[in-house]
């Protein structure tokens, strides 16, 4: 449904009109709450004919760029920034289809490892070519655009703890 208005500014007028504050960061944050909708509806589009979503494609294609083909559950939620309820519910799911499986870690007891397939590893390379024929359903933002959204999110995301930028290697 194509409105002929921005809801958001329409938000921002009334904001205005009853004297409400921070009205730049309801505007920001309302818009970046409607991106991630739009990304996450055009994302899940492209993967569904592969039976994936994006949770799904995310563990698969972190197992798939390791080293080894393989990671502890509780790596995988600290590198997907998951609850690891998440994770387990998540691998489950990929297991069930065949596309990880979990394997006892050889020296810690206490640990299990998610190892992807070879089937997962099929999986993994055509979510990736759907995905990038989409452009992660970034079409209509220009390449400049999509840098000023990774750099301003950035600094949102160090406020937030995700990562330490002095420690940041990239």
């Amino acid at each position: 449904m194509t409105l002929d208005f921005d809801p958001i500014d329409e938000a921002s007028a009334n904001w205005r009109r009853k004297k409400w504050t921070a009205i730049g960061a309801m505007a920001a944050a309302t818009s970046i709450t409607r991106a991630h909708q739009i990304l996450v509806g055009r994302i899940d589009s492209a993967l569904a004919p592969l039976g994936l979503n994006f949770s799904r494609f995310e563990v698969l294609a972190l197992l798939e760029l390791s080293r080894e083909g393989q990671l502890p559950l509780g790596k995988i939620g600290d590198r997907l920034q998951v609850h690891p309820a998440s994770v387990t519910n998540t691998v489950d799911r990929l297991e069930r289809d065949g596309l990880v499986r979990r394997e006892p870690h050889p020296t810690d007891g206490r640990t299990t490892l998610g190892v992807i397939t070879a089937t997962g590893r099929e999986a993994a390379g055509a979510g990736a070519a759907a995905l990038g024929e989409i452009e992660f359903g970034l079409d209509g933002m220009s390449g400049l655009a999509r840098e000023k959204v990774v750099e301003s999110v950035r600094e949102l995301r160090i406020a937030a703890g995700d990562f330490d930028e002095a420690l940041s290697v990239l």
